[in-house]
């Protein structure tokens, strides 16, 4: 099984290249998305280390933008939650595509959270900044202030594109970014095959 992280900066577009490999993706935000919506044991602890801010089940996105805009540390308290809770959820998912020719890790904090092995293949989502912040407006709790937050915890892109096997420029049409990554998905098989 090949084993490709997608990384990049906030907005610049990794789900939407993890998408277009047509292969099993775990993706972290969905995850962290349903442990908020569904699991009452992450709640309670939460609700235990934050309770200023935590105050209902299922959990606001907006009581813990709250939190992290009241203190930068309640990141880390937020973090060493939910971040155990999403490993256990990506070992499960690689256990049940054990099988697949291709997994594709779309997690922003791959390499800051070191849930990146050796053998995997890393490609970097490069992005004009014009179109982060179009494609950022977009989202459902755009706040500028939490986003320039969350671009700090993510480690330093210039450090992300030097590991990066690849790196795909997200500037055209989705039909140029398909054929990109077909070209790209035969490449790495070739090279996998070949070695």
């Amino acid at each position: 099984m090949i084993r490709v992280g997608i990384m990049g900066g906030i907005g610049s577009g990794k789900s939407f290249i993890a998408k277009l490999f047509k292969h099993p993706i775990f993706n972290a935000d969905q995850e962290v998305n349903n442990v908020y919506k569904k699991n009452k044991n992450c709640y309670n602890r939460l609700k235990r280390r934050l309770p200023k801010f935590i105050k209902s089940f299922p959990i606001k996105k907006s009581e813990l933008i709250e939190a992290i805009s009241s203190n930068r540390k309640n990141i880390k308290i937020i973090s060493s939650i939910v971040h155990p809770i999403i490993r256990k959820r990506m070992g499960k998912f690689l256990s049940q595509n054990r099988n697949s020719q291709m997994v594709v890790l779309d997690i922003p904090l791959l390499i800051e959270n070191k849930l990146n092995k050796k053998g995997d293949i890393l490609v970097f989502v490069r992005s004009k900044k014009a179109k982060i912040l179009k494609r950022l407006k977009k989202r459902k709790n755009y706040d500028l202030k939490i986003i320039e937050v969350l671009k700090q915890n993510q480690s330093n892109l210039l450090k992300k594109r030097k590991l990066a096997k690849y790196t795909i420029d997200n500037n055209y049409s989705a039909n140029i970014m398909k054929k990109k990554i077909k070209i790209l998905k035969e490449k790495i098989f070739y090279e996998r095959s070949s070695s």
